[in-house]
């Protein structure tokens, strides 16, 4: 999983618009704390793993572009 993650999920996390998520996610990249925001980055690791299999479990998959 961490291999899929570093090699096509993060990618494509990086590239992605954030649009209204924008203002959070930059509060989150500049206040946290160092120890903090290296378990953010393990959360968020986490949760994009799980969300990407739900996708492929439920038959979604990714958009067609």
């Amino acid at each position: 999983m961490k291999w899929l993650y570093a090699n096509y999920i993060k990618p494509q996390l990086d590239t992605a618009e954030p649009g209204e998520y924008e203002l959070h996610l930059s509060l989150l990249g500049n206040d946290l704390p160092l120890y903090l925001a290296e378990s953010q980055e393990r959360q968020s690791e986490f949760t994009a793993i799980h969300a990407f299999f739900l996708g492929l479990r439920t038959g979604q998959g990714l958009p067609k572009e």
